[in-house]
């Protein structure tokens, strides 16, 4: 297993602040005002100090897991899990940990890439192997950007290369037309494969107030906090909505986003029943 920071305890005020909902409705982004507004109202938030994984858990680190407990995960107890490829997203027959990019793709180069395919179960019986947990949508946050509002875990400052997104390989996109089309490209040249970097490969730059490294892209990562709105009156979408109560937040984007859903306080919802991709793994934490 890789090695756990201690993040020291302390209060801050989780979520978006109204600027930046109008700088993201301003931005050459493409998604709606209101798929944000579950990121606001700010609340106030105290954790208490904790240690959390440096690094998105790792081929290499869920292979000893499998090889010491033989556990399957949902993706191939269930034969299948969800791929995007040139048609969109879709459940791939045969995708899993080992195959990432579907049937006839394996993990040769990848020991030290974030393991993918993970489900929210699978997550929890790693960190229970592990003697650890999930991290709280709380301590995943504040760990990212500390006691003070950022964008991203260095700032408010987006070069390109500090953090593995999909403008990091392709350039700057602004439309969703654009991330197809190069895309598309890229699975016709070497298949739906995720454009995954070993963990710490953007170290430095890229690093949270703590030293915790690819909170923004490389791979989505589970919490183990169950879906809620900050105020039971935020106007969001109705998806979000619908995932309350239900499912589980989801932190840090991924390779496959624009820069901005991977800011620190950008939240998605993933169904805990078994869902997973190949751009969602997870990180442990544990208590002091």
């Amino acid at each position: 297993m890789g090695p756990m920071l201690r993040i020291p305890g302390g209060s801050f005020a989780i979520g978006t602040p109204p600027w930046m909902l109008d700088w993201l409705e301003r931005s050459d982004q493409p998604l709606p005002r209101i798929w944000f507004q579950d990121e606001t109202p700010q609340v106030n938030r105290t954790v208490a100090t904790f240690h959390l994984d440096r690094d998105p858990v790792t081929v290499r680190e869920f292979r000893a897991f499998v090889d010491d407990c033989g556990y399957r995960t949902d993706a191939e107890r269930r034969g299948f899990s969800m791929v995007y490829g040139v048609d969109g997203w879709g459940d791939w027959d045969g995708a899993h940990w080992r195959s990432p990019g579907g049937p006839g793709t394996n993990l040769d180069g990848l020991d030290e890439h974030p393991v993918v395919h993970i489900s929210y179960g699978d997550a929890t019986a790693y960190a229970k192997w592990a003697g650890n947990r999930l991290p709280t949508e709380e301590e995943w946050e504040y760990a990212a950007r500390g006691p003070q509002f950022r964008i991203w875990p260095w700032g408010d400052d987006w070069g390109g290369h500090e953090a593995n997104t999909a403008e990091h390989h392709a350039g700057t996109l602004t439309t969703l037309d654009a991330w197809r089309k190069w895309w598309i490209a890229m699975v016709e040249q070497q298949g739906a494969m995720p454009l995954t970097t070993a963990v710490g490969s953007f170290a430095g730059p890229g690093d949270s107030p703590f030293g915790c490294r690819d909170m923004a892209g490389n791979v989505y990562e589970w919490t183990s906090t169950r879906s809620y709105l900050y105020h039971p009156a935020t106007e969001c979408d109705p998806t979000v909505r619908a995932a309350t109560g239900r499912y589980r937040v989801i932190r840090g984007g991924s390779w496959m986003n624009f820069r901005y859903q991977v800011r620190c306080a950008e939240r998605i919802h993933g169904d805990p029943h078994g869902w997973s991709s190949f751009a969602h793994g997870f990180r442990c934490a544990r208590d002091d």
